[in-house]
């Protein structure tokens, strides 16, 4: 297997630094628009098979150049989703695989963007289905943690734990603590503003697909292991479009433990137009204001040295139990931030996305999981991925919750 994996940021460089521990894979290039930072970040894995290049992501020729001159296999794109058009279609031109942690962007509804889906996310992807599926090539989106193994627990409670679900519900949290900055996200303020600031989507089986006003729905959610009671609110992801296609239930959805601090941000960004992609003409220069937001912030890759607590991302499923009894049961992955820094020199929420698309790749070349067209984690057998993610040293937990409690409004 060798391995492209296209761009070097926190992701990127973690992806190396896990993967430099097993023994898989034949070769790993990193590629990014800075060489420099692609070859920096090979470096520090300190393995012979692991190499950096640069390369512009947004450009599908010179990855696909990339592509045949390195021999490649596998394309893992750790990009913004925004490049995912470019990434995506230059892995279907060199006929190999593709992994991504973050699928295709949506679009507002044009008339009613609080109550009906546009263009949702991965719409894009999935429309190259059957393409993918006639040339035998699998395209595995949405591997990182969230989606991803959010998703895989989704699978595996309803393979071994449920006879019929009511609600899978994914809930994201953390008590990390960034020290020495007012404002510092622990994960790409790009793609955090895409994700918070559009309309939620929610999957319901009588309604269909439906959105809501950002940060709707508040409800206040107790972490395991000490992390405690977190506020929670609805944020557009992807589980929600990729649980409903293989997860039999009656309603899916995602909710964030942002805190009330980082939405009063997020809304100030928006009320000033600063989350806008959109460049605005400043002094002759073409200049993208979220962009410009995400340069003003300390790069998330490199705040590991300040950060200290846990983040825990997992599933709450709600159904009949296989003993016919209501049941409640959340599955979840926790990381310390001392860990991950300690052993691979990561902050723990790159490590945390990063440790998942590894697995797949692992997976995928033992012939564990196996399959062609554009398919999403739930597609495949749930039992190989957790027994590895004991294995690389990350085990999951599972935490049975009172059915008779309500959720507490925030």
């Amino acid at each position: 297997m060798r391995i492209l994996v296209v761009g070097a940021g926190g992701v990127g460089a973690a992806v190396a630094a896990i993967a430099r521990r097993r023994g898989f894979f034949e070769r790993l290039v990193l590629t990014d628009l800075d060489a420099g930072r692609a070859e920096a970040a090979a470096a520090r894995a300190g393995d012979e098979r692991v190499s950096g290049v640069g390369c512009d992501a947004s450009d599908t020729d010179a990855l696909v150049a990339l592509i045949e001159a390195q021999g490649i296999t596998h394309v893992l794109n750790a990009c913004d989703p925004r490049l995912n058009p470019p990434i995506f279609a230059a892995a279907g031109r060199g006929g190999v695989t593709y992994l991504d942690m973050a699928m295709t962007l949506s679009e507002r509804h044009p008339q009613e963007p609080f109550a009906k889906p546009g263009v949702m996310l991965g719409d894009a992807q999935f429309a190259e289905h059957e393409a993918w599926e006639q040339d035998g090539r699998l395209a595995l989106v949405g591997i990182g943690v969230e989606p991803g193994a959010s998703d895989v627990f989704a699978r595996h409670a309803a393979d071994t734990m449920f006879e019929t679900i009511d609600e899978i519900g994914v809930r994201d949290g953390a008590d990390l603590v960034v020290q020495g900055y007012a404002f510092a996200p622990t994960f790409s303020i790009w793609t955090t503003i895409e994700e918070c600031l559009n309309p939620p989507l929610i999957w319901e089986r009588d309604r269909g697909f439906y959105v809501t006003e950002p940060f709707s729905e508040p409800e206040i959610f107790e972490f395991p292991e000490g992390i405690g009671p977190v506020e929670c609110v609805n944020v557009e992801h992807e589980e929600v479009v990729l649980i409903p296609r293989w997860v039999d239930c009656n309603r899916v959805t995602f909710k964030y433990g942002l805190g009330a601090e980082f939405i009063g941000v997020l809304r100030t960004l928006h009320l000033l137009g600063l989350d806008a992609t959109e460049p605005l003409d400043v002094r002759g220069q073409q200049v993208s204001p979220r962009d410009v937001v995400a340069a003003a912030l300390p790069d998330p890759a490199g705040l590991g040295d300040r950060m200290t607590g846990r983040t825990c991302a997992g599933t709450l499923v709600t159904g009949t139990g296989k003993d016919g009894a209501p049941r409640a049961t959340y599955l979840y992955h926790l990381v310390d931030n001392e860990r991950t820094m300690r052993e691979d020199g990561c902050q723990a929420v790159v490590w945390q996305t990063a440790i998942n698309p590894v697995i797949a790749l692992e997976l995928l070349e033992s012939g564990a999981w196996s399959g062609v067209g554009v398919l999403g984690p739930e597609a495949f057998p749930s039992q190989p991925f957790l027994d590895l993610l004991a294995e690389y040293g990350a085990p999951h937990g599972v935490q049975e919750r009172d059915v008779d409690e309500p959720q507490r409004a925030g």
